[in-house]
C-alpha cells in the first residue's frame, strides 16, 4: 500500500513538532500501541540547521520501526528539505502552502505530495499541479459549513484537515467531507513528553483512533 492509500485508510496523522529524537521514538512506540501509524515530523525553521535536526529524527524512527510507521515530513519549505526527507526514508511531504518547486521535487522522487491550501482557487491549483492530497489549513478558522461548501463542487479532491482536530471534532470533519485529519498538540502534549508519560500519550492517541473507527462504523465504512 502506497503512502497516499495508507493515509486515507488510517485517516489520522500525528504531527511531531520540536520533540527530541530519543523521545520521538518513545512517542512512536506509544502511538503504535494505540493503533496509530502515521507520523509527520516537522522541520523547525527557527534552528540553524532544520534539515540536520529533522533527518536525525527521521532516521531514528525509521531504524526503530521500519515500515510500521508511515513516515512523512511537515512544514516543508524547500527542495533541499524534500531531498533530505527522501534520503532519510520519508514517504510523504506536507507543507503549509503550495510551493510548486517543493511539489515537483516530491513527485519526482515518488513521494506523496500534500501541500496546504485554504481557498477553492488554491485547492484547485494544488490539485492541478499534482497534489495527491490537499491539506486544508487552518481548518478550524474556516468552519464546518465552509468545508461542506467546498466539497460540493470538489468531491474528487481528497482533503486533510489540520487545526482544531480532536476526538470531539473528528466526526464533524468527516461528516462534512474531510478525508483525513492531522493533529499534534492534542496527543503529543508537552507536559507528557517532559515527564516521559508515554502512557498518557497512548491514551490520548487511542481516543482519536476510537473516534475515527466509531464514525466509520456508524457510516458503514
Amino acid at each position: 500500500m502506497n503512502a497516499k492509500d495508507r493515509l486515507l485508510k488510517e485517516k489520522l496523522v500525528i504531527i511531531a513538532r520540536g520533540i527530541p529524537a530519543d523521545k520521538l521514538v518513545r512517542c512512536c512506540e506509544a502511538l503504535l500501541h494505540a493503533g496509530v501509524c502515521c507520523l509527520e515530523s516537522t522541520f523547525d525553521h527557527l534552528l540553524d540547521d532544520p534539515i540536520a535536526d529533522n533527518v536525525k529524527k527521521l532516521e531514528a524512527v525509521k531504524k526503530a520501526f521500519g515500515d510500521q510507521i508511515c513516515l512523512g515530513v511537515g512544514t516543508t519549505l524547500t527542495v533541499d528539505e524534500v531531498k533530505a526527507a527522501y534520503d532519510a526514508g520519508a514517504e510523504y511531504v506536507i507543507a503549509p502552502g503550495t510551493n510548486l518547486q517543493v511539489m515537483r521535487e516530491t513527485k519526482r522522487l515518488g513521494m506523496c505530495s500534500i501541500p496546504g491550501a485554504m481557498t477553492p482557487t488554491e485547492i484547485c491549483h494544488a490539485w492541478d499541479e499534482g497534489a495527491d492530497i490537499v491539506k486544508l489549513f487552518p481548518a478550524d478558522d474556516l468552519g464546518m459549513h465552509y468545508i461542506q461548501n467546498l466539497k460540493g463542487p470538489l468531491p474528487h479532491i481528497p482533503l486533510m484537515a489540520t487545526g482544531g482536530v480532536n476526538p470531539n471534532t473528528i466526526p464533524q470533519f468527516f461528516s462534512h467531507g474531510i478525508n483525513a485529519v492531522g493533529t499534534g498538540v492534542t496527543v503529543l502534549k508537552k507536559p507528557f513528553i517532559a515527564k516521559d508519560d508515554y502512557e498518557a500519550i497512548e491514551a490520548f492517541a487511542r481516543q482519536h483512533m476510537e473516534a475515527i473507527r466509531l464514525w466509520e462504523k456508524e457510516n458503514a465504512l
